[in-house]
């Protein structure tokens, strides 16, 4: 079995765009691009437009009779109060509580459901939801049957009207986890309201032919809204601004949504969901720690996997996502902690061997505009 990474419809274009390549879930993706880098590239989406390839992210087809019903069975969120033509963040979890992965569910109708997980865990979700899977619904892996592109930005919009993905406010003014279709060259494109950076915007999912043609009108649009190519080092630092969390680093099989922070993400009022009974009886005795955002209040960097203290020298836990904040100018992290901390408290972080000091905050650290 081979072991080299899979490579997207656009993997020419972002050699012939000089772009810095880097392997994630298995997928050989654009770090960032030559002429910007990280602290560009962040800038540009959160002031004007950026586009990103994330074909890596999985796509996974539920279809047949009650599919709908049978994957509400499944993850954790009610997708019972979403209607056709919305989207919700979801969870799929073991039966400890654990979560094998967080995903985008789009709802197509009772019978039709699109799964967007991340690109590491397409093969385990899928396969779990098959296995569980009725006679009549059929679990299909699409992972290379569409490409996925963000369009991120306050000018993401006049990006998609700009390439004719927007015609009147049929996409531009769908709402907040929303999707519609759309065409591109007379080619249907699923356009949704969706994003990683807290920043308006949309997630492209064109077919994986009409890939380069899509990518090249937006890019040619971009440049004069201001706006580029982005890799996935700007995604990172743009989703730690608002504290989204990463699977593998922020979530995991031994990270619960609970420890996350993310329980709104649980329909607990739902019969039946993976790990139910270990959720509902860990929310009854309350989690073990709790993530935080913490803001370095000097100078450091503060990376993943880093001991957190209180400033007596007491051991409060570790990060699980840090970097440098562009917007800011200065160290942030999320960070597993003992569930007695609680925002405005101060906190060190072990940069090292030299203390870094941190006021305890709750995410976003940079205000959200999604909506």
């Amino acid at each position: 079995m081979s072991t080299d990474p899979h490579r997207g419809p656009l993997h020419t274009s972002h050699i012939e765009a000089g772009a810095t390549l880097g392997v994630f879930g298995g997928w050989e993706m654009p770090i960032y691009y030559s002429g910007g880098g990280v602290v560009v590239e962040h800038t540009v989406v959160r002031e004007a437009v950026g586009v990103f390839d994330v074909t890596h992210l999985g796509k996974i087809s539920i279809t047949g009779p009650g599919a709908a019903d049978f994957v509400n069975s499944c993850l954790t969120a009610d997708l019972a109060k979403i209607g056709p033509g919305q989207a919700q963040y979801t969870l799929c979890c073991a039966e400890d509580g654990g979560v094998v992965d967080d995903l985008i569910a789009y709802l197509i109708g009772p019978d039709e459901v699109f799964c967007v997980p991340n690109a590491a865990n397409t093969r385990e979700v899928g396969r779990r939801l098959a296995a569980a899977a009725p006679p009549m619904v059929t679990v299909t892996d699409q992972h290379d049957e569409y490409a996925v592109l963000a369009v991120q930005g306050p000018r993401s919009a006049e990006l998609l009207a700009a390439v004719g993905l927007a015609p009147g406010t049929t996409v531009a003014g769908i709402n907040y986890l929303a999707f519609a279709d759309a065409q591109h060259d007379g080619v249907l494109v699923r356009v949704g309201r969706t994003g990683y950076t807290g920043e308006r915007g949309y997630e492209l999912l064109p077919p994986w032919k009409h890939a380069p043609a899509l990518w090249a009108a937006l890019l040619a649009a971009a440049g004069p809204l201001g706006g580029r190519a982005c890799g996935l080092g700007a995604r990172d630092t743009l989703r730690t601004e608002m504290g989204y969390l990463l699977h593998g680093q922020d979530l995991g099989p031994d990270i619960t949504p609970l420890q996350g922070g993310i329980s709104w993400a649980i329909g607990w009022d739902k019969p039946a969901f993976w790990g139910r009974e270990a959720l509902l009886a860990e929310r009854d005795r309350g989690p073990s720690r709790r993530m935080r955002g913490l803001r370095a209040t000097a100078r450091g960097v503060p990376r993943p996997h880093m001991a957190v203290w209180s400033t007596a020298g007491a051991p409060l836990g570790e990060t699980t996502s840090g970097t440098f904040s562009p917007t800011l100018h200065t160290g942030i992290a999320l960070a597993l902690l003992d569930p007695a901390v609680r925002p405005g408290d101060s906190v060190e972080i072990d940069v090292r061997g030299r203390a870094l000091p941190c006021e305890v905050v709750r995410p976003p650290f940079v205000p959200s505009h999604v909506r």
